[in-house]
């Protein structure tokens, strides 16, 4: 349960890392509460057999307005959650922009089951608290991929 309810902790807490399951059960929790408020305005305006007035209807406009507003506010923890997943798998947050392309969410989805790097990365600590392979120390990601820079004895040949 407390795992569940972490991201709501860390509420816009991009840096980091986040293990499947925080990031699962919190997405349980979301799916959870979300279809509880539309279930009970189902219910409800079943009740109402189509008429459009009185308290009833009131009742579900108030149910589906807290879905709503339930949505609103859980889109950072959500966001946040998700960076800290892909930061887990050794990914950048940014790569989260990928899902406003067509089926650039299966990627995310993808991303999301992945297991963590084993060890730290270059965001963090490993949740699991698992060590990394033996004899590497802390993942780094320079990218610099020209050729080495001229040590003050070599000279830097340039092609």
């Amino acid at each position: 349960m407390s795992l569940m309810l972490e991201p709501l902790r860390k509420f816009a807490a991009f840096e980091g890392r986040a293990r499947r399951s925080e990031y699962w059960l919190f997405a349980l929790f979301q799916l959870l509460v979300t279809a509880g408020f539309f279930i009970i305005a189902s219910v409800a305006y079943g009740t109402t057999s189509g008429r459009q007035d009185g308290p009833v209807a009131i009742l579900v406009g108030l149910f589906t307005l807290l879905a709503l507003l339930f949505f609103i506010a859980l889109i950072i923890p959500a966001l946040a959650v998700t960076v800290r997943r892909l930061h887990d798998t050794d990914k950048s947050g940014w790569w989260l922009l990928i899902s406003f392309i067509p089926f650039g969410s299966f990627v995310i989805l993808i991303f999301t089951l992945l297991d963590s790097t084993p060890g730290p990365n270059r965001y963090g600590e490993d949740p699991k608290g698992r060590p990394g392979p033996p004899g590497a120390g802390q993942v780094i990601h320079n990218h610099y991929y020209a050729a080495a820079p001229a040590t003050p004895d070599q000279p830097t040949i340039i092609s």
